[in-house]
């Protein structure tokens, strides 16, 4: 049976007033409380708000969100936020777990649900009177932590697989400056070595779809400018390529993929003009271990960092063909490894959204 959300959560503003709390804090989209970005120098932190340890905080303002509502949890040492965030909490947690409860925010429901319900002209708010009349299932306390316990297993999973990516990502880095960087000086190249140009070996194309669009389901990846996990029902290209995000937050961020893909507007792919797995996996070392060192946050822009595409096609570097043999003979087996735990945490991404999606069932 569906109950109004108001019954089981309260607001909570206590300030700043004695400076103990130092931990700024925002959230984002992603539904993570995230360090935040704002210039403190000369501000009065007293007037922040305390978020504790198992609180919630969210931004009523909806509007310059997208399709998404910023809330999140707290599970880390106690924090302060800007006054624009409200901050409330579970009255008990033996009758509702703050944890289900963030389930059910991560859930695309909820967020189109807050967005049809914000309002106002200059700017629409999703207020604290609409959040209480959300409607949620509430089982008996027993039943949510079991969903909680079944949640957070495959995200424990989802994070371990993330952690040992980024190992052999760092492993592959150090293979790479051994074989292509350490005592090697372009101005002076060894014999058999010479500069090329990221151009000469790839096609570089972009998407043409926007974000906003819906992206929630479908067949194919869907690359866009952030980490986040999208799905087209078309494919733009199929890989092996190497996809780089070209404005935003994350510009420069390079990753590797070898099936059927779209791409974000915004989003670069590099297709190799004659495929061979040799340069292909070199190819990818030059992006991720020296283009991506280069240009991750954009060399252009002010507000919005970016970079086009002649950044990437004019990208030069070294290069002999017997060390390119040797470190793709190693790369392709971190990549393989990399690829399978990849498309492992999709499986189990997608797992999780059809966990959320059997809560409002």
């Amino acid at each position: 049976m569906m109950q109004r959300l108001g019954d089981y959560i309260r607001p909570v503003d206590v300030r700043n007033r004695d400076l103990k709390v130092t931990n700024l804090l925002g959230v984002s989209i992603n539904k993570e409380f995230m360090p935040s970005i704002a210039n403190i120098v000369g501000t009065d932190l007293s007037a922040y708000k305390v978020v504790y340890k198992g609180q919630f905080a969210y931004g009523p303002v909806t509007s310059r969100n997208g399709d998404k509502i910023s809330v999140a949890l707290l599970r880390e040492e106690n924090a302060i936020i800007s006054q624009a965030y409200e901050v409330f909490e579970v009255v008990d947690a033996n009758a509702l777990d703050p944890e289900y409860l963030m389930m059910w925010f991560r859930r695309p429901e909820f967020d189109r649900y807050a967005r049809f319900h914000s309002h106002g002209s200059a700017r629409e708010v999703f207020d604290w009177e609409e959040m209480c009349e959300v409607k949620i299932p509430v089982p008996t306390i027993e039943e949510q932590r079991c969903i909680v316990a079944e949640y957070n297993t495959i995200q424990k999973r989802i994070a371990t697989n993330k952690k040992l990516i980024e190992t052999l990502e760092q492993t592959a880095q150090t293979l790479y400056r051994k074989t292509f960087i350490d005592n090697i000086d372009p101005n002076n190249l060894p014999a058999g070595w010479r500069m090329g140009t990221i151009g000469e070996f790839c096609d570089i194309i972009t998407g043409k779809k926007d974000v906003n669009e819906s992206l929630e389901k479908g067949k194919y990846r869907f690359f866009s400018c952030s980490p986040d996990f999208y799905f087209s029902n078309e494919y733009i290209a199929c890989g092996p390529a190497v996809l780089i995000a070209g404005n935003g937050s994350y510009t420069g961020r390079v990753t590797y993929y070898d099936k059927e893909f779209d791409l974000y507007q915004r989003t670069y792919a590099c297709l190799p003009k004659v495929f061979s797995r040799t340069i292909m996996s070199f190819l990818y070392g030059v992006l991720k271990f020296q283009f991506e060192a280069k240009f991750m946050g954009g060399s252009r822009g002010s507000s919005i960092p970016y970079i086009v595409r002649g950044d990437i096609a004019d990208f030069e570097f070294p290069y002999n063909m017997d060390k390119c043999q040797f470190f793709s003979n190693e790369m392709n087996k971190i990549q393989a490894f990399i690829q399978f735990k990849a498309n492992e945490t999709i499986i189990m991404e997608k797992m999780q959204t059809l966990l959320l999606s059997k809560m409002g069932v």
